[in-house]
């Protein structure tokens, strides 16, 4: 972040600088000095705010980029597994406090990719959060942003999704090619943040 810091701090600098000193005359019509200094100060404002919304932009692609690097980019996602096991929702307040949400795999093949990085980062670990629930209404699933699932990977050998009240929370298991089944959200686990690449 420092090192971003003097580069946006000298491009600042100098667009300002290109705007106090640029010719009225040339880009401007003749208008009444009472009217000119509003109107100039008006440019300048909306400048800065361009370039901070600019300089914004540039710190989450960053972000993003160091995620990247941590993790996995597919298509036009990164993951990233989190092996300090949480409670389903502590997990996904996580995900969201780094900019991401809990990954949800939107078909078979984001499902293996996910399967198959999350054997190889966290070697040894069985099963980990995604980003499915059913805990508003029974039988019901969405994503954590309340929107319904369209693609499920259920571990029919297991009778997954059992359907009872208390597994309300999905998770993704490794030792079962990546299957789903359906857990107590209490349940302490690690998981996979998904952060989706503008």
């Amino acid at each position: 972040m420092a090192r971003l810091a003097l580069p946006v701090f000298l491009l600042l600098s100098f667009s300002l600088l290109h705007i106090c000193n640029s010719d009225p005359s040339r880009t401007r019509k003749a208008v009444s000095p009472r009217q000119s200094g509003a109107t100039e100060e008006e440019d300048v404002m909306s400048q800065i705010q361009r370039l901070w919304q600019e300089v914004n932009s540039l710190k989450e692609m960053l972000a993003l980029q160091t995620v990247c690097l941590r993790g996995i980019k597919v298509h036009r996602k990164c993951y990233l597994t989190i092996e300090e096991p949480k409670h389903y929702h502590e997990a996904n307040e996580d995900c969201i406090a780094q900019g991401g949400t809990l990954a949800t795999p939107r078909d078979m093949l984001e499902n293996n990719e996910l399967r198959d990085y999350a054997k190889r980062s966290a070697p040894g670990s069985k099963d980990f959060w995604i980003g499915v629930a059913d805990i508003v209404k029974e039988g019901q699933y969405v994503d954590v942003n309340s929107q319904p699932v369209r693609f499920f990977n259920w571990d029919r050998s297991k009778k997954q999704p059992t359907g009872t009240k208390r597994e309300s929370c999905v998770a993704l298991s490794v030792a079962a090619q990546g299957k789903w089944y359906d857990e107590v959200c209490r349940s302490l686990k690690k998981y996979i943040c998904e952060y989706v690449i503008p």
